[in-house]
């Protein structure tokens, strides 16, 4: 059985690149370390790690244990803060993924709220696309997952943001179409699109975007792709093409007036949804935001 304490070894080793300062990091003599991964190596039947002159490289085998290893701890140190959690107070750590969205800023409200009354909770918050977020929640290293489009809800709790999104396009601009108040399906049909990887995938938004522009995107000019909004925005920036993306997601200051973002007419509108698994075991604090979260969402939407 694999030893937590030797996968702590194993990784150390892989972010050092080598056993001498993975030693010492560890304060350990290089040949206990040396042997304890020799073995682990014995144990699982596989090489994990080439030894070179200079530096050690991680195998096939090793990469995925490197991945499994980094999972196994997170979730196991998660399990000992909820153990060790005061019951009369409520402390430890409330994991989320998140995707990219405005409406994450309601989600952010209500812990700031929770926090307030309960100041030694931590919220620790990963971003990334819906495949991530959703394999991070499978796996337990979440609570719970941000998210766009619907999920199986046999198998998942959902809570609906109470925001709207909107998508648009953001523009140089020197782009002609920045003269327009909104962007019509027509208006893109010519234009050189950068397009999120997932919509492109057909994993979310895809149909309705194509239903919306009333064309297939190999049919448009899509001269790029990208994960984050960020990056995306420094594509329109440096020329590479007007962006596809959801309202407020970059933040347009009035000091810098090289980029603009256009909502599409007619409207096309999104919305973020909060997704947990059910019969989840959570710990004092994830059940508290959960259920206030609940409270927000019910004080906006009979307002």
């Amino acid at each position: 059985m694999l030893d937590l304490r030797v996968l702590n070894y194993f990784l150390t080793v892989a972010r050092e690149e080598s056993i001498t300062r993975a030693a010492e990091a560890l304060h350990l003599s290089q040949p206990t370390l040396s042997r304890q991964l020799r073995d682990m190596e014995d144990m699982l039947g596989k090489e994990l790690m080439i030894r070179g002159p200079r530096r050690i490289t991680l195998t096939e085998d090793g990469l995925f244990l490197k991945k499994r290893a980094e999972e196994i701890l997170s979730l196991a140190s998660n399990t000992e803060q909820e153990l060790r959690s005061d019951d009369t107070e409520l402390n430890g750590h409330i994991h989320i993924g998140s995707a990219e969205s405005d409406s994450v800023r309601f989600i952010m409200r209500t812990a700031h709220i929770l926090q307030t009354q309960y100041p030694a909770l931590h919220f620790d918050i990963t971003s990334g696309d819906r495949p991530a977020m959703m394999e991070l929640l499978d796996k337990g290293l979440i609570d719970m997952a941000l998210i766009y489009g619907h999920v199986d809800t046999e198998k998942y709790e959902v809570l609906p943001c109470p925001a709207t999104d909107h998508w648009g396009i953001l523009l140089r601009r020197d782009n002609p179409l920045s003269q327009k108040e909104t962007i019509t399906p027509h208006d893109l049909w010519k234009e050189k699109l950068i397009v999120s990887n997932q919509v492109l995938q057909g994993d979310i938004h895809g149909d309705a975007l194509q239903i919306w522009i009333q064309k297939p995107f190999a049919d448009l000019h899509v001269s790029a792709t990208y994960n984050l909004a960020y990056n995306a925005s420094l594509m329109v920036s440096e020329g590479l093409g007007s962006c596809i993306m959801l309202e407020k997601i970059i933040r347009l200051l009035p000091e810098d007036p090289a980029l603009c973002f256009r909502l599409f007419n007619p409207s096309l509108e999104d919305r973020l949804f909060i997704v947990w698994k059910r019969f989840q075991l959570f710990s004092k604090g994830t059940q508290a935001f959960i259920g206030l979260l609940k409270q927000e969402i019910s004080k906006i939407t009979s307002a």
